[in-house]
Order: C-alpha cells, then structure tokens, then sequence
C-alpha cells in the first residue's frame, strides 16, 4: 500500500475528509520551500503537492503562474524539487508528497529516470497536467511498479470513457476540477460537484479530491460533504503573496489550520 494509499484509509478509518495542499517549489524563495511544506502539515495538511516551476503551466491561472515566474528566476528545476523532498523527509516521513507540473520536464529527463529519482528522494507521486490516461500507460504501469501513484484530473467536461480510463489507469487518488478553466478561476457551485461526483464514483474507486475554487472554509467544509479530499492551491499563493517574506511560514500555518478546523467542524 502506497503512502497516499495509506493516508486515505485512516482519514476514512477517522471519518475525515483529507485537506491537500499546494505550493511551487521555490516560491516566494529557495529556502522556504522545505519549511513552508512542515507549516502546511502542522496546520493539518494530509497530502502535500508540490509545483514543479514550468514556463508555461497552461491548467493555472495568474496567481500560479506568477508563482511559477517567481521560481523560475531562482533557476528551480526538477533537480532542486527532488532536494527539496529529500530535505523534508529528514524531519516528515509519513506525509504524502505529490508532485504537480506537466510532462516537459519529464520528458527532458526521460520517464524511467524522472521514477527513479522520485523514489529515491521520497516523492509519492505525480499529477502530470498534459499527460492524458489513454498516452501513458506504460508510464502509469512503471509508477505503479514502484510503488508511486499517477495521479489524473478530471473536469466537468469529462466523458464517461474518460472517466474509466481514469479509474483504469490512475492511482493514489483522482482529482476533480470543480471549474471549467483554469486554477483560482470562478465561484465554485457545490450543487454541481456533488452531481459530478456521484457520477464520477459510479467508475472510479478511488478517493476523490476536489480542487479549482475552494477559497475558504466554507467552501471547504460544503465540498468535504460529498469529496474524500479538498484541495487548496492559488489560495495558499495569494496569502504568501501578502506577507513578508519572514511571516511566510507562520502565514500558511495559520491559513492551513482555519482550513483543517472548518472541515473537522
């Protein structure tokens, strides 16, 4: 059993709706990135996702992308996000780490390597943006292999043989885009995702998480009625964006736990 495997068994076991949170590696500064990923899980994170920086991020809209520009000027690459999992899991080595990015960073290291190094560094898994399911099989079979989940998004826009392809290939968990568009876009219709994912869970078996809109608490806490896991993204970047570098850490802690006490409400 998977790392992310595992962790839903006991937030299902603790009937708990996972919190999954996202960062990019590197933003807003090289050496915040390990301690901003221990202040999300003090704050009650279940699953972390960690932004591998890419020059054009076509799924995130501006909050993301100018995370991603700000990384990129640091020079963070897919080496320096390996470390950076590597230092974390000195101090955390049971939360799951899931890398989010899109495949030409893969694809320039070749797959088989990108693997590899993941393992080796602690990583659990992947979200691979323009990877679809029916293109990577062999991909999804040799994560598998290893022990890591691929992980795959689904949208409203959906079909059904999409989404048994999803529930074919994908593991760990699936993750539902609650939006039609891009990251930290529009009002998110709680109506709508509980529709969806009833439909989504007559194919897929696995724990669905649900991202794209969720903002605050009670968007949180309303989506945790019919998801296995909330996740939080853009929101997160806009509360580093109005601090201080120095306040960054505590920032996202605060913000993290506001989240985990309205979905234990």
């Amino acid at each position: 059993m998977s790392r992310i495997e595992s962790t839903f068994a006991a937030l299902k076991a603790q009937d708990k709706t996972g919190l999954v949170t996202f960062i990019t590696a590197g933003d807003p500064a090289p050496e915040l990135t390990v301690p901003l990923m221990h202040a999300l899980v003090e704050g009650g994170a279940n699953v972390l996702e960690l932004g591998v920086p890419f020059s054009d991020p076509m799924a995130e809209g501006p909050v993301i992308q100018r995370a991603c520009e700000r990384a990129l000027a640091f020079g963070i690459g897919l080496p320096d996000v390996f470390n950076f999992v590597r230092e974390f899991r000195q101090k955390d080595a049971t939360t799951p780490v899931v890398l989010m990015g899109y495949a030409n960073p893969i694809e320039r290291i070749g797959p088989d390597n990108f693997i590899r190094l993941a393992k080796e560094a602690g990583v659990d898994g992947a979200i691979v943006v323009d990877y679809p399911p029916e293109e990577c099989a062999s991909f999804a079979e040799a994560m598998r292999a290893d022990g890591l989940d691929l992980i795959f998004l689904l949208a409203p826009t959906s079909t059904t043989a999409r989404i048994q392809q999803v529930a074919q290939y994908g593991s760990g968990f699936s993750y539902y885009v609650s939006l039609k568009g891009v990251t930290g876009a529009g009002t998110i219709d709680t109506e709508d995702v509980a529709r969806r994912v009833a439909t989504i869970r007559e194919h897929v078996k696995l724990p669905i998480g649900v991202g794209f809109g969720i903002r605050d608490g009670a968007t949180a806490r309303a989506v945790a009625e019919v998801a296995d896991a909330v996740v939080i993204g853009s929101r997160i970047i806009q509360e580093l964006e109005s601090v201080p570098k120095d306040q960054a850490v505590d920032a996202v802690r605060a913000f993290t736990t506001t989240i985990r006490t309205a979905l234990d409400a």
